[in-house]
């Protein structure tokens, strides 16, 4: 049972090394196992929005700590061809998921679709509760001033 940890362990840290979407990683000092990491992602459907993750990195633990920050912004050209391929359900889309733990914590990040505000929400969070609450954060790309943007039906509230 201990091997096995210790062998998941391993094999964990070994994939985060590889991790190509790393674009940061800023030490927590001198006397902690923990750094803050970077990570970048295009949206996979509306490409034409980036965002950039934080979260706490801890190298030597088995589960790093949940807290996460994310911001995302136009980088590039929204169609309404992308808005019509993405899920416009309350609940939206997972579109990034990393483990955080291999005891079944993981981070992750979805996509919703305001059709009211013609806002797209992004939204990071853990799957864990911890210290009585689960981490989350969210950002915003509004698509007014994209091909996207059509003028809502009814006022927002």
């Amino acid at each position: 049972m201990i091997r096995n940890v210790l062998i998941a362990s391993i094999l964990s840290l070994g994939l985060t090394a590889c991790d190509n979407s790393e674009v940061g990683d800023v030490s927590l000092g001198v006397f902690t196992t923990k750094d803050i990491k970077i990570n970048v992602l295009v949206d996979p459907i509306v490409t034409g929005v980036t965002c950039h993750i934080a979260s706490i990195e801890a190298d030597l633990s088995l589960s790093d700590p949940s807290d996460s920050s994310i911001a995302c912004r136009q980088t590039g050209e929204i169609t309404p061809e992308m808005i019509a391929k993405i899920d416009n359900s309350d609940s939206g889309d997972v579109i990034f998921k990393k483990s955080k733990s291999i005891f079944f914590k993981t981070m992750k990040m979805r996509r919703i679709f305001d059709p009211t505000t013609q806002t797209l929400i992004y939204v990071s969070y853990s799957t864990k509760e911890t210290s009585g609450s689960f981490k989350h954060s969210i950002s915003t790309v509004p698509l007014w001033g994209t091909k996207a943007y059509q003028v809502p039906s009814e006022p927002a509230r």
